[in-house]
């Protein structure tokens, strides 16, 4: 079973029912230990991080989704649930001070560049280029298009976790993977036969962990 954390994200019907167009039949669900028992979890995300941060952490999700991690659970995020497993976010942020994520992995979440030429929101499609060999990635072109929708972006410390990366005024890091969780900031499930094709791998690691 796949559980997909519910702490009140805008998108969690569409994930599911990506999902479920994949083969799988998830369940949305913020019961600690069903999440804890699954086979896989995910964390989607859309809207402001300390909305999504304040939420999850109100629910426990928090505890449970570092825990997922410490276990090696197959695990995927999307868009700020890709955001919050970062140490902190200047979304929104008084000052330098930025606010704190999971703190999972060691970088932060910055807004993109103020400029004439591009608009902010990055929004719409836009091409994908690996940064390194992934299952996840199996079957897919080197360079692809997947659908975005996003103010702030990821800046990964440990570069070896990048995946993904996307121009758009400068590089940013669009998706990190490791043996057992992949987390990108484009949707899969707005991201048609790729997004399909990323979710289809993803569940192949998944029943081959």
């Amino acid at each position: 079973m796949i559980a997909i954390i519910d702490y009140d994200a805008g998108n969690l019907r569409s994930v599911a029912k990506a999902l479920e167009r994949a083969g799988e039949k998830p369940l949305i669900t913020c019961d600690a230990q069903t999440i804890l028992n699954s086979q896989a979890v995910v964390l989607p995300g859309v809207g402001a991080f300390s909305d999504c941060m304040n939420s999850l952490v109100s629910k426990g999700m928090d505890k449970v989704v570092k825990a997922c991690f410490e276990m090696k659970k197959p695990f995927l995020g999307i868009c700020l649930g890709y955001q919050m497993l970062f140490e902190y976010s200047f979304e929104h942020a008084q000052g330098t001070n930025g606010i704190p994520g999971l703190g999972i992995f060691k970088g932060s979440v910055k807004r993109f560049p103020e400029s004439a030429e591009l608009k902010v929101p990055h929004m719409g499609w836009n091409t994908l280029k690996f940064a390194k060999a992934s299952p996840f990635f199996e079957g897919l072109d080197t360079e692809t298009y997947v659908y975005f929708v996003h103010s702030y972006y990821v800046d990964a410390e440990d570069r070896s976790l990048v995946a993904a990366t996307c121009d758009y005024g400068i590089t940013f890091d669009a998706a990190i993977a490791g043996d057992h969780f992949l987390a990108m900031q484009f949707h899969p499930e707005k991201s048609g036969d790729v997004g399909f094709k990323l979710l289809s791998n993803f569940l192949k690691v998944v029943k081959g962990s």
